[in-house]
């Protein structure tokens, strides 16, 4: 009886977990599995709209900014260039920089959070719903597309607006400020011309002036010879 226990317990044994066979296994798979979701995670934030900082580090339009530096730090960590051989990881790390720098600007923050908010208004109204509708409330639950992907959808076609008003207002800046430095060119050229006119004209005076001596030196011979000649 005891042998047949002992022999039924060596198989039992030989698979323990502590087996050093057994961890280089679970050892290579946890790290294949990390490595995965580390392009995962790249993928996704390339995927992101470029425009919408919340949506590239995946996070709620209401997180505070130490939420923000701590999710921006897990994630720079997680993906970053020297942890994953994904090819566009420096690309992902970068937006993700920037993403955390223009959250963490008071400014930039408040006119997103602006457009995005006037998405959700125009959003929920569309669904006959008042302003300060929550996101968990049950009205949202079931709408397909899902509400957070509609909300998102709004918020892009408003942030694109946004940035199509902000380039065509630097284009024509940069048009004025172009005209405005032709014009300044121009006014400068025209005084420049002027002074070198005027320059010219001293450096001729004596000229001119010998010239008029002259002259009016021959008109009075030419006088004094009438005058004998009719004597």
């Amino acid at each position: 009886m005891s042998e047949a226990a002992s022999s039924s317990s060596t198989p039992a044994s030989s698979s323990k977990p502590n087996d050093p066979a057994v961890e280089d296994i679970e050892k290579l798979l946890s790290r294949e599995a990390t490595a995965f979701q580390r392009e995962i995670e790249v993928e996704r934030i390339l995927k992101a709209f470029k425009l919408n900082p919340y949506e590239i580090l995946d996070i709620n339009e209401d997180a505070t900014p130490e939420e923000i530096k701590k999710k921006y730090r897990h994630l720079s960590l997680f993906i970053h260039p020297d942890k994953t051989s994904h090819p566009r990881a420096p690309e992902a790390f970068d937006l993700l920089k920037k993403a955390e720098s223009e959250l963490s600007d008071k400014t930039k923050r408040e006119e997103l959070d602006a457009v995005i908010h006037q998405a959700r208004v125009i959003l929920l109204r569309s669904h006959n719903l008042p302003p300060n509708t929550r996101d968990d409330d049950p009205r949202l639950k079931g709408l397909i597309p899902p509400w957070r992907q509609q909300f998102l959808a709004k918020s892009k076609e408003l942030l694109i607006d946004e940035e199509v008003r902000r380039r065509k207002a630097v284009k024509m800046n940069l048009a004025n400020e172009g005209l405005e430095a032709r014009k300044k060119e121009e006014e400068a050229n025209a005084k420049k011309r002027k002074a070198e006119e005027e320059a010219q004209w001293e450096e001729t005076r004596e000229q001119r002036v010998g010239s008029w001596r002259s002259f009016a030196a021959n008109s009075k011979k030419k006088k004094k010879t009438k005058v004998q000649i009719l004597g």
